[in-house]
């Protein structure tokens, strides 16, 4: 493979980025400015540890929306691997089964991005880096990925308004493949667990406004409030700690709209967003002038305020029209994990951030909140039923699987067992 950027396809490894963006769409659906990494995962013993293992938050957000993703829908798919002077080759042809629009990057004059994960016995995770990591910014976008309709970013708060910043700078002059201007696009904000703290607490709601959900799980959600997250008499994940600490956050932020989605183990995860309100779609009419109580000198002490408030839902004419008044409940619901016996997770890396690709590519694609978070949830599935990534194949009609399961049939299983209007 040449120095130059490639854009990895099964049928040309050498081939330009350049000529892969010519021949291929600019549908793209999503995107992660996650890494890369290989692993290596250490457990408790007698377990042996494993080695050279498919990982990164970038690979398994991914796979996430990959899932959902047969071809040609595939391509749909955006990433980044920095590929050292070490990797695998085993592992560049497992990513190339994937089909997705993956741009590999030989960086020669380094060695890859490797980690250790450990686990103890209540499966919490410790990871660190063995080797120097290399972080993605929007600049390492190439024009097709900029175009996505999604974006999922891991980082601390201050690192999220600049990546958030910078992508909608870059997208600004760019078109969408029809030729008009591109959608917004929707930000799917993963905090990095180290920067999940009370001191970091301010910067986090500084970050809100700029994005579209905000998705910790459970203890970096808890570490923002300087709490465990766990009950007291159980140890286990507290219900009522995610709940409380999301009112708390949403509340921090009345006249924003973002939404949170709280991972949260064999609990689920937690969907919290804010309503409000809006005048239905009607016919335009002329606007008259009205004297307003915010002119002319501003609220004086007898001013009317309930009276105030009903006059901004009139209409010109003057009458009150409350039943035109779309009223937005928000959402606050826990949607169940997949896998509801403990036997079938058999390692909960990179789970999260498989749901996080299955969330944003839903999202992506027109679901709601509370069906794209059931796509995450089977994504996730998928992802912690074995060491390392599931495995693609065909069934006997040719269809796409993963671990010999059609997503689709499992997600249609899994909707049955929850009660949600699709979109």
């Amino acid at each position: 493979m040449d120095a130059q950027d490639t854009q990895h396809t099964p049928k040309s490894e050498d081939a330009d980025e350049a000529s892969h963006e010519a021949s291929s769409p600019h549908e793209i659906d999503f995107v992660t400015l996650g890494m890369f990494i290989i692993d290596e995962i250490e457990y408790l013993p007698p377990t042996p540890p494993v080695k050279d293992i498919l990982g990164g938050a970038g690979t398994y957000s991914a796979l996430g929306a990959r899932l959902f993703s047969p071809p040609p829908l595939s391509r749909s798919v955006g990433w980044i691997i920095d590929k050292g002077s070490d990797f695998p080759p085993a592992l560049e042809e497992l990513v190339s089964t994937w089909d997705t629009s993956v741009i590999i990057r030989p960086t020669p004059d380094r060695l890859t991005t490797h980690g250790w994960n450990g686990y103890d016995a209540h499966q919490n995770r410790a990871f660190r880096y063995l080797t120097p990591k290399k972080r993605l910014t929007a600049e390492d976008l190439s024009t097709s990925l900029l175009t996505s309709r999604s974006f999922h970013l891991i980082c601390s708060p201050t690192r999220c308004r600049e990546l958030v910043t910078e992508i909608k700078a870059r997208r600004s002059g760019l078109s969408g493949p029809d030729g008009g201007a591109l959608p917004k696009p929707i930000f799917i904000w993963e905090p990095v667990p180290d920067l999940c703290t009370p001191d970091e607490l301010l910067n986090c709601t500084n970050t809100l406004p700029l994005i579209d959900i905000i998705s910790p799980n459970h203890a970096e959600l808890a570490g923002f409030m300087g709490d465990s997250g766990l009950d007291p008499d159980t140890g286990e994940i507290s219900t009522k700690a995610i709940e409380r600490a999301c009112e708390q956050l949403l509340g921090s932020m009345p006249l924003q709209s973002f939404a949170i989605v709280v991972r949260a183990g064999e609990k689920g995860c937690y969907l919290a967003r804010n309503g409000g309100r809006k005048r239905k779609t009607r016919p335009s009419v002329p606007r008259s002038k009205k004297p307003s109580a915010f002119l002319h000198g501003g609220l004086r002490p007898d001013t009317d305020m309930e009276a105030l408030f009903a006059g901004l839902l009139q209409d010109p004419e003057g009458s009150i029209a409350r039943e035109e008044i779309e009223v937005d409940p928000g959402v606050e619901r826990w949607i169940p994990a997949y896998h509801t016996e403990p036997e079938k997770v058999v390692d909960p890396t990179g789970g999260g951030n498989t749901f996080l690709g299955g969330l944003a590519v839903a999202l992506a694609r027109g679901k709601n909140l509370e069906e794209a978070a059931a796509w995450g949830s089977v994504a996730a599935s998928f992802a912690i039923e074995q060491v390392g990534t599931p495995t693609l194949g065909k069934d006997e009609d040719g269809e796409e699987t993963w671990n010999g399961v059609n997503v689709n049939k499992r997600f249609e299983e899994f909707k049955s067992r929850l009660a949600f209007s699709e979109r």
